[in-house]
């Protein structure tokens, strides 16, 4: 089986152009709530690193938004699909 690593290019407040990684994975704690994100090239993020890389523009395919509390949260992009949301990612 083959490994594809999924990456968007960007351009960088520099000028510099980067590529985007995406969330291949997620983990979950005993409430069902998303604690960690694996990136497609393999990386682990607690929530607050993945939030801070997606504030960055370095993870392709979500976006901040805020839940009921006030608190930041990570989105998917709503595409229509909800096979490819956060909730249905496979668990590492």
């Amino acid at each position: 089986m083959h490994k594809f690593l999924e990456f968007t290019h960007f351009m960088s407040k520099e000028g510099d152009i980067m590529d985007q990684e995406t969330f291949v994975a997620v983990r979950k704690n005993e409430d069902g709530d998303i604690t960690h994100f694996k990136t497609s090239s393999g990386r682990e993020l607690d929530y607050e690193q993945a939030l801070e890389e997606v504030q960055g523009g370095t993870i392709a395919g979500v976006n901040i938004g805020e839940a009921r509390n006030g608190r930041p949260v990570i989105r998917g992009n709503a595409d229509g699909d909800p096979t490819n949301n956060l909730d249905s990612l496979q668990s590492f």
